[in-house]
């Protein structure tokens, strides 16, 4: 404005305003706020006035439902004193929710509580129809006039838990006391409305000098322009722009914006809750949020959304914006399903890098099929299947044709129990109309989706029966692997996942052919095992071989990835004895299971020289490193050194127990009373180590003791070491002593054997006997021919005592031949033993070392076969030899053994 305008301004003074049309609206705005700050103030009061009276309703309703259902108030009123139980309660209930009174009345309307106790005891009155209604045991709630003015009463029934009236509680508030509190906020009102006045007044006149100061002075043309201007480039942008007032109220919307929410064309004016939009988006709009790019659906739209509150000089920048939110929106619909497709793709890559390291982290068919299960089940399918052909799980490759198909179950995933599912271990049987049988035939997935109209053709059986379970669509895919069908793998969709489609054939198809391989290899492996443990099946005893020193029994567990190197022997010794031995080679699979046959076959033959048991481990030892120098070229590394063995001889006529070992396998003894002893059996280096000596201990067990030999599979496992094991074995042992080998083999499988055993396990139970001293008879020998004669004739003697006329002539003939061979060939002292068993043993002991030869004799040979005769009419004969010499032994059998 130029300098000779102002004095002008001046002269005309501030009346020349109210002529203009600011002024005329200045005045009329001024009429218009008195009139509503003054209904205001009216309406406030009504309001407040009609408030209270709801307010003191819903207090009384409040406190008599409280206190009627309050625990313990049925029982209360049913008592011998409900007046003394209740009283104080009503009380302290009226004061603390401020309503005047809380009665409680019975059946027959007497009031048992009362805020003025002289009325306790008397008859409720009030309105006849409300008394009716209290006592029929209704809640009421009703305003009436009383004697102390406008009341409002609730009332309560109080009832027992089956439902029998015991009385109510009636809950009183006075509106007077309610429009009391509102008549003394009157003043504090009617100053608020002379203040919102006057307030009023002056922001009208702000209003209307920011008015007369935004125009800039621009005339009618330029103003016109300017919205034209303006109201182009608004509806030509292709972004939506939505401006809201303060309240919410749709203030301008362009075209774009009214096309993206498919607004109505009188959209303007409305508030935003009126406009029709989806829940979220009209939450978004109404709220205060400062958004920004933020992503919301509208229809089978994706809108990203930006708003700002224009008031907020700090998100807009401009100073004196009239107050609002400016809503921009762009369509990215297209980006979004892009961005899903991404997301997806990187979803089944992920799905199909988990399939690959989980399913090949195992060489167990079972194992296999069921990782996939847990990789696709929820991600991929809702129900997944796998079945495996027969020749499959038996480690073989199946061969062509493979109808009619009936593999076996494998593994299910995701299958409520209610659901019509073969269980795992079936056989399955497909019709050739089957989507599995085509699957087969055809060696390509296939793919079947449910007709909602339910007249498309879907295959019985099973997936019949799943299909009125909710099930949809299903693929079936053959596990093939270099041309050969091993299973197929079976994916169910139900109604709360998509249909499969055609994209979900290539993701089942690659998981099939992942599951495949690592298939072919647990079939490989299961063949190797299946070798490998019935190699081991012939390699270890059948059974125990009948004898009469102990009673034996022995368990053998294989290794829980494969086949172990351990092995339990129990070899019959003559004279009575028997040899007891578990072993342990180190390894598994086929070398520690070749390798324990070997070493058993060792032991074995080492037993038949009769040598005691630190001698046999010497020779065992030799045996090993000579074995391990053949392989030192092995570029697998494949050697025995490290085998420990446990050798023990139980000698059934004098008692006496003879161990050794080498390296870790271990000796209990459990002694008749109950007592458990762990032998102090020195620990030797293992097999094929040398340098140290083997000792042996010598034990004296009672009759009827069990002698617990095993190797340390039994004790040791996954978090479980050698000491924690050896206490439970005591423990167990202690506890059932009167058990017998077999009964105790089971017992220490289920109470001492780990829950995940690290290793194989041996165990081998013997309960000791003693052979009745009537079965033996022994003599001294006088070391003179002449002596032959008449210890015959005792022997003979004491055969017939024994009841055994028919061995006296074979049994004279042996012992004739083996005392005229100690004479001749041996040194004193000369000593005989006669053996009853389950054959007759003769034994001769001498004081010579030098070892007896059968030879076949010449025809003029006057001597020379001796043992040769025995050897003719024995079962068997040897010789063993002592610290002081040898003993020559021949066993005849016995009538009925």
């Amino acid at each position: 404005m130029s300098r000779h305008a102002r004095p002008a301004r001046r002269r005309l003074g501030p009346l020349p305003h109210l002529r203009s049309v600011a002024g005329q609206a200045f005045l009329l705005q001024l009429l218009l706020i008195l009139v509503l700050v003054t209904a205001a103030v009216v309406a406030v009061v009504a309001d407040a006035r009609a408030h209270g009276t709801a307010d003191a309703r819903r207090r009384s309703l409040a406190v008599a439902e409280t206190f009627a259902h309050a625990p313990g108030m049925a029982r209360a009123m049913s008592g011998d004193k409900p007046t003394s139980a209740l009283e104080s309660h009503a009380e302290a209930a009226r004061k603390r929710s401020g309503v005047d009174s809380v009665v409680v009345f019975d059946t027959r309307g007497i009031r048992l509580t009362h805020p003025e106790t002289p009325l306790i005891g008397k008859r409720i009155v009030g309105p006849a129809g409300l008394i009716r209604d209290e006592l029929r045991g209704k809640t009421i709630s009703q305003a009436f006039r009383a004697s102390q003015g406008p009341s409002v009463v609730s009332a309560v029934p109080v009832t027992r838990a089956d439902g029998t009236f015991l009385g109510g509680v009636s809950v009183g508030v006075k509106i007077q006391s309610v429009h009391s509190t509102v008549d003394r906020r009157l003043p504090m009102l009617i100053g608020s409305g002379a203040g919102a006045l006057a307030l009023a007044t002056g922001g009208a006149a702000l209003l209307n000098r920011r008015v007369r100061r935004q125009t800039h002075g621009l005339g009618p043309a330029q103003m016109t322009r300017m919205y034209e201007h303006h109201d182009a480039v608004l509806h030509s942008v292709r972004e939506g722009v939505l401006v809201l007032t303060a309240d919410k109220r749709l203030l301008l919307v362009n075209d774009e914006a009214r096309e993206l929410l498919r607004l109505a064309p009188d959209a303007e004016g409305r508030h935003v809750g009126a406009l029709g939009l989806e829940p979220h988006l009209t939450a978004l709009l109404t709220s205060e949020r400062h958004v920004t790019d933020e992503v919301h659906s509208c229809g089978e739209r994706l809108l990203s959304v930006n708003m700002r509150s224009t008031g907020n000089t700090r998100s807009t920048g401009r100073a004196g914006a009239p107050a609002g939110s400016v809503v921009t929106l762009r369509d990215t619909t297209a980006l979004r399903v892009l961005s899903d497709r991404a997301v997806e793709t990187g979803e089944r890559l992920k799905l199909l890098s988990d399939a690959g390291v989980r399913i090949s982290s195992t060489l167990e068919l079972t194992d296999t099929a069921e990782k996939l299960v847990d990789v696709a089940v929820p991600r991929f399918a809702d129900i997944v299947a796998v079945e495996l052909l027969d020749p499959v799980l038996r480690g073989e490759e199946p061969e062509p044709p493979y109808e009619p198909l009936a593999p076996h179950r494998t593994a299910v995933g995701g299958a409520p129990a209610e659901a019509p599912l073969f269980r795992v271990g079936e056989r399955v049987v497909y019709a050739p109309s089957t989507p599995q049988s085509r699957a087969v035939r055809t060696g390509a997935a296939v793919l079947l989706q449910a007709d909602p109209t339910g007249t498309g053709e879907w295959p019985a059986g099973e997936a019949r029966r799943l299909l009125d379970h909710g099930i949809h669509s299903l693929i079936t895919v053959p596990l093939r692997f270099r041309g050969v069908t091993l299973g197929l793998a079976t994916f169910w969709r139900a109604r709360h996942h998509a249909p499969f489609g055609e994209t979900d054939l290539a993701i089942a198809g690659e998981l099939a052919v992942r599951t495949a391989v690592c298939v072919d290899n647990a079939r490989r492996y299961t063949r190797e095992h299946t070798m490998v443990t019935a190699l081991q099946r012939t390699l270890l005893p059948g059974g125990l071989p009948d004898q009469d020193a102990v009673e034996a029994a022995a368990r053998y567990l294989p290794a829980p990835g494969g086949t172990g190197g351990s092995w339990f022997d129990v070899i019959p010794l003559p004279g009575a004895r028997v040899a007891l031995v578990v072993g342990k080679v180190a390894g598994q699979g086929l070398h520690a299971a070749a390798t324990m046959g070997r070493l058993r076959t060792a032991v074995q033959n080492f037993s038949a020289l009769d040598v005691p048991p630190d001698e046999l481990l010497c020779h065992m030892d030799e045996l090993v490193t000579r074995l391990d120098l053949e392989h030192d070229a092995d570029a697998h590394g494949t050697r025995v050194t490290g085998a420990g063995c446990l050798y023990a001889i139980h000698d059934s006529v004098s008692g006496h127990c003879t161990v050794a070992r080498a390296g870790d396998p271990g000796l209990a003894l459990a002694h008749p009373d109950g007592t458990v002893d762990i032998p102090a059996v020195p620990v030797s280096p293992p097999l094929g180590l040398g340098g140290e000596r083997f000792e042996a201990v010598d034990l004296s067990p009672p009759a009827a003791s069990r002698l617990v030999l095993y190797t340390n599979g039994l004790l040791e496992g996954h978090g479980r070491t050698t000491d924690t094991g050896l206490g439970l074995l005591r423990r167990t042992l202690t506890a059932e002593p009167d058990l017998d080998p077999d009964a105790t083999c089971r017992s220490l499988f289920q109470t001492v054997l780990p829950p995940h055993p690290s290793d194989d396990v041996a165990l081998l139970v013997a309960r000791t006997r003693l052979l009745d001293p009537e079965n033996v008879a022994e003599w001294d020998v006088p070391f003179d021919p002449a002596a032959v004669a008449p210890l015959r004739a005792a022997c003979a003697q004491r055969l017939r005592a024994w009841g055994l006329e028919d061995a006296v002539c074979t049994a004279e003939l042996i012992i004739s031949e083996l005392i005229t061979n100690a004479l001749r060939y041996g040194a004193p002292p000369l000593h005989i033993r006669l053996l009853r068993d389950r054959g007759l043993v003769c034994e001769v002991s001498d004081g010579s070392s030098t070892a007896p030869h059968m030879r076949r004799a010449a025809t003029t040979d006057e001597g020379g076969r001796g043992l040769f005769l025995v050897a003719q009419f024995a079962q068997r004969w040897g010789t063993r030899y002592t610290p002081h010499g040898k003993v020559i032994w021949a066993e005849t059998p016995l009538d009925g053994r």
